[in-house]
């Protein structure tokens, strides 16, 4: 199996965060290390994802392919009615 390069990465946690990540560990025998890679790479492929979708939702909005707000709030407010109104385009 091919080593990858790594670098140590240090980072001052709450101490209750810190026993939660032991805790963590010895419940899936896994090492604080693997957890801490698991959860960071769970963290930044949620904020590249945020970033992809503000990215998309921007160029939107530059194209004028918007919504009024007026005709989102008149939908929300139908849905707890008898006739609720179709999704706004």
């Amino acid at each position: 199996m091919a080593q990858t390069e790594t670098k140590v990465l240090t980072a001052h946690v709450p101490i209750p965060l810190a026993e939660k990540v032991d805790q963590m560990a010895a419940r899936l025998e896994r090492s604080r290390g693997w957890i801490m890679k698991q959860a960071l790479s769970a963290w930044i492929d949620q904020e590249e994802e945020r970033s992809r979708l503000t990215r998309e939702a921007l160029a939107d909005v530059d194209a004028g392919r918007v919504i009024d707000h007026q005709a989102v709030q008149a939908w929300a407010d139908s849905l707890s009615s008898d006739t609720p109104l179709p999704v706004p385009r």
